[in-house]
């Protein structure tokens, strides 16, 4: 009977079975669905009230400055978690979050609200979810079995899309209802709750009284680039990556120029089109395991088949046509993110992983602050419908260049197609 009852408990979800790990996975629903409807009501708010001319510059900017801390800091956030109790990391990001949204919020229900305190409010909300996110990541190991880490990290994968999901719904309809004001109002709770959940939790491994000693016992770390210059393959596949989500990542300042110039509708049309990008992502977190298929192969027709999706409300405008084609494109992005993080948890190394999650969130990113101020910029001198056959036609390169290194004649890719062990890379360093 025991059996049965314990056997019973293990189907249970993750979340549900071990309470430290749900409260800190629910903890970052709700930092990064803050964030994200702070992104999407931010900008809705600069191109529908706060702006009259240079609209796309002014969405650009903004997008590129909510981006720049997670590139800009990765080898300070690195070393913050590294040496610091993750608990601590955690309550105190989301803590500050909290009293920044809210000082926000009471500024702009006082007074007007001058365009460069938005900007300093979003360059510290990113600059704590910088550091929130691969401090969570790392410290998967104190809050759950080892045999619950696929599960724990089957549920962080899946975070960014129901918060995205969450927050995309949010973020538009509360600046066109209650403005800046309630928009941070909303933030500030959020992330105050997420500090509070984080406070509850006891992680398992308890910070050490003398970090000195701990740093002398460690053994030695290896740079970012040392790590990357290790895994040739793993970095490979990060620059195609990198290149393509400079076409991708632009899309959240062509949704509300789109919404806007070509629909002529309002946040409630914007909420729909972000809410049916993070629908379709968080339905590839879920079935992306299932796609058959090499990484690489699969990546590239995923980007092949995004490229289709970006290019159609290019040639034909209308909401539904939009909304259909964002969930696709979704979809796409919730595979390759599945596929390609199994990839390299098996072909990186142990000890390198902490680091080297941290440089790839940086790689990755690297493109974003970029594609907001270029398709900003051309966002003012261009239309939107031409704005998305440009990244239509800027992914097409990098699944290319993706598909080649899936080809057989690469013996580093035959090594990591036999899905065995990270020996094989390491021997390449």
């Amino acid at each position: 009977m025991s059996t049965t009852l314990v056997d019973e408990g293990r189907r249970r979800p993750l979340v549900l079975r071990n309470r430290a790990f749900g409260a800190v996975w629910l903890s970052q629903v709700l930092t990064q669905a803050a964030v994200r409807m702070f992104q999407v009501g931010v900008s809705w708010w600069l191109v529908a009230y706060a702006v009259d001319g240079g609209r796309g510059l002014a969405s650009g900017l903004f997008m590129a400055v909510s981006t720049l801390p997670a590139v800009a800091l990765a080898p300070v956030v690195a070393r913050v978690v590294a040496r610091t109790a993750h608990r601590s990391v955690l309550r105190t990001a989301a803590a500050v979050a909290a009293a920044v949204a809210v000082a926000l919020a009471v500024w702009a229900w006082t007074s007007g609200l001058p365009l460069p305190a938005v900007y300093a409010a979003t360059l510290a909300l990113a600059t704590c979810q910088a550091f929130f996110d691969p401090c969570l990541t790392t410290s998967v190991p104190e809050l759950v079995d080892d045999e619950d880490i696929e599960a724990a990290t089957g549920f962080e994968l899946s975070t960014q899309s129901l918060a995205g999901l969450g927050g995309a719904l949010l973020g538009a309809v509360t600046v066109d209802r209650a403005g800046v004001a309630g928009l941070g109002a909303g933030c500030g709770a959020a992330y105050l709750a997420a500090a509070l959940l984080v406070a509850g939790v006891r992680f398992r491994t308890a910070p050490s009284a003398d970090g000195e000693a701990d740093t002398a016992a460690a053994p030695e770390r290896r740079t970012l680039r040392d790590i990357l210059g290790g895994l040739p393959y793993v970095r490979r596949i990060l620059i195609c990556f990198t290149a393509a989500n400079l076409f991708t990542t632009a899309v959240f300042v062509v949704i509300p120029l789109y919404t806007r110039t070509v629909l002529a509708d309002g946040g409630s049309t914007v909420a729909l089109l972000e809410a049916s990008l993070g629908c379709g992502t968080l339905i590839g977190s879920f079935t992306g395991a299932r796609v058959p298929g090499r990484p690489t192969v699969t990546g590239a027709y995923c980007l092949a088949l995004m490229a289709f999706a970006l290019a159609l409300p290019g040639l034909v405008a209308g909401r539904l046509v939009f909304a259909g084609c964002l969930v696709v494109a979704g979809w796409c992005v919730g595979v390759i993110g599945v596929r390609f993080v199994a990839l390299f948890q098996r072909l990186v190394p142990a000890a390198d992983k902490p680091g080297f999650f941290a440089v790839m969130q940086a790689v990755l990113g690297a493109s974003f602050p970029v594609a907001s101020l270029l398709f900003g910029l051309a966002g003012d001198h261009l239309s939107a419908q031409t704005l998305c056959l440009v990244q239509a036609a800027g992914l097409l390169p990098a699944a290319a260049a993706l598909a080649l290194l899936g080809s057989p004649n690469s013996q580093v890719h035959q090594a990591s197609a036999a899905d065995r062990t990270p020996e094989p890379v390491g021997s390449e360093r």
